[in-house]
């Protein structure tokens, strides 16, 4: 019997790949290729885009994790491309990414200065528990069908 492949996430590097390009970029870099300030604007605005909770609800979030005020105007104006010179302040980055559970704000500044991140071991724990629960209901969806398949073959003699 075969294996079967797993699909990759297409914007997910293999870790080989990403160390080679690491060690071409090495001491490499040209003019602008370390300015990510578009790329964390950008990945700010689908980590709000993706998680379950409001800006409002991030920005009250944030300000309990963190001890400082930040409201949605100013979580707005770290995501809008006309507010240029407002960015979030690095200290304010992993509040965000534990809030919302978009890490790739993070990892764009890792990437940039020649690092990568790993989740840590509990972020772990909670990934195979969410996909031995998907795993879970996908089991009983397939014995559902098992048994709904049978009784229609039962009902065809």
């Amino acid at each position: 019997m075969s294996k079967k492949r797993r699909k990759s996430d297409s914007k997910q590097l293999n870790l080989f790949d990403y160390l080679q390009s690491v060690r071409a970029l090495d001491g490499k870099s040209s003019e602008g290729t370390l300015n990510v300030g578009s790329r964390i604007r950008q990945a700010l605005s689908e980590g709000i885009k993706q998680c379950q909770l409001s800006r409002h609800q991030i920005a009250g979030e944030m300000s309990h994790r963190i001890g400082v005020e930040v409201s949605s105007t100013t979580i707005d104006s770290w995501t809008a491309e006309s507010k240029e010179k407002n960015r979030i302040p690095a200290e304010y980055l992993p509040a965000f990414c534990m809030v919302t559970g978009n890490f790739e704000p993070l990892n764009l500044i890792g990437e940039a200065s020649g690092r990568f991140t790993l989740p840590g071991p509990d972020a772990l724990r909670g990934e195979i528990r969410k996909w031995q629960e998907k795993t879970k209901k996908a089991r009983a969806e397939v014995r559902k069908r098992e048994l709904l398949l049978d009784e229609l073959e039962k009902r065809r003699m």
